[in-house]
């Protein structure tokens, strides 16, 4: 029962990654149909990862009233809903409308679930974790990159709304399986209100809030502008820029497949030095003085390949660093504080681009690449126990 639950949750984490890079795969074109600049996708994105801050900072309080196993049933029913709204939206503020309960449903159940498994789970079944959410991240772009060149966009988000009701059915058929679980779940977030004030005083967590929130400005950034930047930059077919948009999150998913074998030997912190070296790798590599799409897609695939393990790193290393009765309270503000970065950086960059070039896209990426490396290293001397 115990690895069935795991397996489910592990279903759970590929309809989170299935809408992620809907969006960034099909932009240009929506735009272009709907009659906004292509600027305004930070708008949207920004709302989604709004919707994300507020539950992720609920998820405590969701997850003890409903248990786990009902919070993720109703979250993927949310984000199938908005993922078919977005089929037949015919302006941009139902776009943005429909991107509250998208936002909601993403984040509900990412604190509790991460917290569960770093608790209960091996670094390892952290990195698998989150694997599975790049498998769903991978395929969208294909989905969508296949209707492009055939039925318009409006079919891709249509196949990825019966994908997630399929999911969404896995997940409600599950919830007896919840049963068992709830109990221990619950004990996990039976602990103090830490509140956002109490988090903050733990010695350590400012600089791993600033690490995640540089992190995930450069992922949700990356994702985001990849076609854009591949068709507008190098000049690829719309559809071409939509497949190989995929290749950042095939770095993620494939690297994340690696980690989970050596993992437990390297241990977070190496893991997390090893990625950040990685993408530094990648983002050298764009910045190149050439428009060869050829060295974008290889730069997009290593950044890819070097996000891989920093997320899960620093989210199982959560426990040891500030403690298992903290550590759901902690995630929780670290989940806050990594949407925050994915709600206003990309759109930033969607003025840059607008407004400037959109080659400042490498420069861009390579910011908070350093961010996160610096305030990790601080971190590993703040926190003794950082594994």
């Amino acid at each position: 029962m115990f690895s069935l639950l795991l397996a489910i949750i592990y279903i759970a984490f590929i309809s989170l990654g299935l809408p992620d890079s809907l969006l960034g795969s099909g932009w240009t074109t929506m735009s272009a149909e709907i009659g906004v600049p292509i600027s305004y996708a930070g708008i949207i994105s920004m709302i989604i990862a709004g919707g994300t801050i507020i539950s992720s900072l609920m998820s405590d309080r969701l997850t003890k009233r409903m248990g786990a196993g009902l919070v993720t049933a109703v979250s993927v029913l949310m984000t199938a809903a908005a993922m078919f709204g977005f089929s037949v939206a015919g302006s941009f503020w139902t776009l943005c409308l429909l991107a509250i309960p998208y936002g909601l449903g993403a984040g509900a159940i990412d604190a509790a679930l991460n917290n569960y498994v770093a608790n209960h789970y091996a670094s390892r079944h952290m990195s698998w974790l989150h694997c599975f959410w790049g498998v769903g991240a991978s395929i969208s772009p294909y989905i969508m990159g296949y209707s492009l060149a055939r039925t318009g966009w409006r079919n891709g988000y249509g196949t990825v709304a019966l994908i997630q009701m399929i999911f969404t059915t896995v997940m409600f058929l599950s919830l007896p399986l919840w049963k068992d679980k709830k109990n221990i779940i619950k004990k996990q977030t039976d602990t103090q209100v830490l509140g956002l004030r109490g988090v903050l005083r733990i010695s350590g967590v400012g600089y791993v809030l600033f690490a995640f929130f540089a992190y995930c400005a450069m992922e949700a950034t990356a994702g985001l502008w990849a076609a854009s930047f591949l068709e507008l930059w190098n000049g690829a077919d719309k559809a071409a820029a939509a497949n190989f948009a995929s290749f950042f999150y095939l770095g993620i998913t494939f690297g994340r497949f690696l980690s989970g074998f050596v993992t437990d030997k390297i241990g977070d912190r190496g893991m997390i030095r090893i990625g950040a070296a990685i993408i530094l790798i990648g983002i050298t590599a764009m910045l190149l003085p050439t428009e060869a799409v050829e060295i974008s897609l290889a730069g997009l695939l290593v950044i890819g390949f070097g996000c891989a393990p920093v997320y899960p790193a620093i989210i199982h290393a959560t426990p040891a660093n500030f403690g298992r009765e903290n550590s759901q309270a902690v995630i929780g503000v670290q989940m806050a504080s990594a949407y925050v970065g994915s709600t206003f950086m990309p759109p930033l960059f969607g003025l840059i681009a607008e407004n400037i070039n959109i080659g400042l896209y490498p420069a861009y990426l390579l910011i908070f690449a350093v961010i996160l490396l610096i305030m990790t290293e601080i971190l590993n001397k703040k926190v003794r126990n950082f594994i």
